[in-house]
């Protein structure tokens, strides 16, 4: 019977490719590379060892500047969480981690405590992987499909439940609150060999949705309600918002 993980590992995929803010691992946020902060800010989180999983000698570079561990991973990877993979078994000592935790490289200014949360979803051992969601206050990001919906059972009172689906449809239907997904995920060590080891399942490949792959396998995600969506780093404006944020620091 597997046992609540006792040693865990943040990964950190990054890789230079980015349509809409070329180089963006690298960009500068107040003399500092973003991808350090990122590292900074899962340091802080005190949950366990940090890794840079990147795709170029520049990012590795940057963490190992900044007294980081980074290593080198296929470019091609179709996925971060195939990255990550690659990362943890070439990390020293990378078969004893039984658990991971993948935080995206565009999350400068993260609040530390939501690595610990997403990990703190695995303490119940029948939990496969623990994911967090954040409640929708509006009509447009109801309706907006670049934003992804969890649906999960949330009792009275409580603050995590079971996915079932997540989609970019404003899903479920009726009265209540629908939850913006939030795509930082804890995993057990076994669910991850599996979920890589396993194609693309055929509504993952609809929704655009890896996680749809987990559920397809019969695994149990634990969604975890949080009160704030992390900003992510994906345009030029969303870079002088993390520098404001930062700044203020």
């Amino acid at each position: 019977m597997r046992r609540p993980p006792t040693k865990p590992l943040i990964i950190i995929p990054a890789r230079m490719a980015s349509t809409r803010l070329p180089g963006k691992p690298l960009a500068d946020i107040h003399g500092m590379p973003m991808i350090v902060h990122v590292w900074q800010r899962a340091m802080e989180s005190k949950v366990g060892p940090v890794l840079v999983a990147c795709d170029t000698q520049q990012i590795a570079d940057a963490i190992k500047n900044a007294g980081g561990e980074a290593v080198l991973t296929n470019p091609d990877h179709p996925s971060g969480s195939d990255r990550i993979w690659e990362a943890l078994n070439l990390y020293k000592n990378g078969e004893s981690y039984d658990a991971i935790i993948n935080v995206q490289g565009d999350l400068p200014t993260i609040n530390p405590a939501i690595i610990r949360a997403a990990y703190d979803l695995l303490q119940n051992p029948e939990v496969d992987i623990g994911t967090l969601a954040v409640p929708i206050k509006s009509e447009k990001e109801r309706l907006a499909t670049h934003i992804v919906k969890a649906v999960f059972d949330l009792a009275p009172g409580a603050t995590q439940g079971r996915a079932f689906y997540f989609s970019r449809l404003p899903v479920p239907s009726g009265e209540g609150t629908m939850h913006h997904h939030i795509g930082l995920y804890a995993y057990q060590r076994d669910a991850l060999a599996r979920f890589v080891a396993s194609p693309p399942s055929p509504l993952e490949l609809r929704e655009k949705l890896e996680q749809l792959r987990a559920l397809s396998l019969g695994m149990r995600i634990e969604v975890g309600v949080i009160d704030d969506v992390p900003l992510g780093v994906d345009t030029p404006e969303d870079l002088e918002i993390a520098r404001k944020v930062l700044g203020r620091k």
